[in-house]
């Protein structure tokens, strides 16, 4: 078994509304700063021990289907890197 820390990244999907997003971009363009969009996204390192990349991610992504995210509004990205 190897380690691996797989990082899934958890954000609302588009036509989502997404408060706390939409009060930072408000609050970035007063400071003078020009953005098109802002999306906010809630990551988490997972570290795990795992036979390969792919089954750590495996491992990674179902966590996120049955935990991490809830499928209806939300998308997520699973990467791997070996410690």
């Amino acid at each position: 078994m190897t380690g691996y820390t797989a990082t899934v990244t958890v954000r609302l999907k588009h036509g989502v509304l997404d408060p706390e997003a939409e009060t930072t971009q408000q609050a970035l363009e007063r400071l003078g700063f020009e953005l098109e969009d802002l999306r906010a996204a809630d990551r988490f390192e997972v570290d795990l021990e795992a036979k390969s990349a792919d089954a750590a991610s495996e491992r990674a992504s179902e966590m996120a289907e049955r935990l991490l995210a809830n499928p209806t509004i939300h998308d997520y990205d699973v990467e791997v890197a070996e410690r």
